[in-house]
């Protein structure tokens, strides 16, 4: 299917089943300081006293965001998604944001707006975005430099992805093999899930040019798993295990092993189910304590943002079934995570989009050491 998968995506083939940025600001003196393990100092020979230890965190890195979605790094720099405004932002070191660009016919309803962000090998810049016929994938050039990017020429790599007020999906990553991959919800349209001539209720891997790999799984069809509800988590571990997070109906949401061509189920089943033909997740939570967005992979740990729960989940690459907890309630409502080049863990709020309970300085960026205690 080359290119087939431009102008709507509504003709797929009927498809054959089978510096690094660091601010000091603190979160506030109500907000626990998380443990974090660090070597006992060596003291010098003539030393009375330990040296002082670095501030461990969390600390603020940004403040005063509208919702904001994604955040990727074009070299050290920061770019934030912002859902409802559909802008483009960059970070300075000192925590200031300027406006890189604004994403064009952006159509901001319900749980659309402009979404993810990722970042190729040469810079250029893709996001996620619903217009007015469905979401799309664009890729921008940018302009300028740190301190001064803009968004540049646009080329639309993909469009007419199924949306609706819920269910958009929209989180884009590269892998470890440079291919592009895309989480894309159900839009409401359960059915679609489990049909490969549809393009809900799955992830998609493509190249960077929105082209279908000859390796998918599913020959000439961009589909690389499905009977997905609403992924919006995708991350590799360091050995290339593809791992997804992936909002329930209200029984359970889960963390997934994603392999080439699998069937994750939805909607004949919600979490493990112990059915032949579907791949069952490696944990699942009560959506009330959890509902999962963004996730990243660091120091050998699932880092899971986590919206109705409030708290940000650690889950060890070598126990997929363990999990710890960190920062219960102190920052509300979870979007996104992300490792910064400094290696400290980026944690994105989102209490300004609608169904949080705003603080001051909401929405921000907060950062901690890894690992986490």
């Amino acid at each position: 299917m080359e290119r087939a998968v431009r102008g709507a995506l509504a003709s797929v083939l009927v498809l054959v089943v089978g510096g690094a940025l660091l601010a000091c600001t603190p979160v506030g003196p109500s907000s626990p300081t998380p443990t974090v393990v660090t070597a006992a100092p060596t003291l010098a020979k003539d030393a009375t006293s330990p040296p002082t230890p670095a501030p461990v965190g969390p600390t603020v890195v940004a403040t005063g965001l509208q919702a904001p979605w994604s955040v990727v790094f074009a070299g050290n720099v920061a770019l934030v998604s912002e859902r409802g405004t559909a802008r483009v932002l960059e970070l300075a070191a000192d925590g200031t944001t300027r406006e890189v660009g604004t994403v064009e016919g952006v159509v901001a309803t319900g749980e659309g707006g402009l979404l993810g962000l990722a970042v190729d090998a040469q810079d250029r810049l893709y996001a996620y975005s619903t217009g007015a016929d469905g979401n799309r994938i664009e890729r921008f050039t940018l302009t300028g430099g740190p301190g001064s990017y803009g968004l540049g020429s646009v080329e639309t790599i993909v469009d007419g992805l199924p949306s609706a007020g819920v269910h958009n999906g929209g989180r884009i990553a590269f892998g470890p093999d440079g291919m592009l991959y895309a989480g894309v919800g159900d839009a409401g349209e359960r059915s679609s899930a489990q049909d490969l001539d549809r393009l809900g209720g799955k992830i998609l891997r493509l190249t960077p040019d929105g082209d279908v790999p000859a390796d998918n799984p599913f020959p000439g069809s961009p589909v690389y798993s499905y009977g997905h509800r609403n992924v919006q988590g995708l991350a590799w571990a360091a050995d290339g295990t593809m791992i997804a997070s992936e909002f329930g109906q209200d029984t359970w949401d889960e963390l997934n092993v994603i392999v080439p061509g699998g069937n994750y189920g939805w909607p004949q089943v919600e979490g493990a189910a112990g059915v032949e033909g579907f791949v069952d997740p490696v944990q699942q939570w009560n959506p009330d304590e959890a509902s999962p967005s963004g996730i990243a992979v660091a120091d050998g740990t699932v880092l899971v943002a986590n919206l109705r729960g409030q708290v940000l989940r650690a889950v060890p690459v070598a126990d997929l079934g363990a999990s710890s907890v960190h920062l219960a309630g102190e920052l509300g409502r979870l979007r996104a995570v992300a490792v910064a080049p400094d290696g400290r863990l980026w944690v994105v709020t989102n209490n300004t989009d609608g169904r949080g309970t705003p603080r001051e300085g909401d929405d921000r960026i907060v950062s901690l050491h890894l690992p986490l205690g």
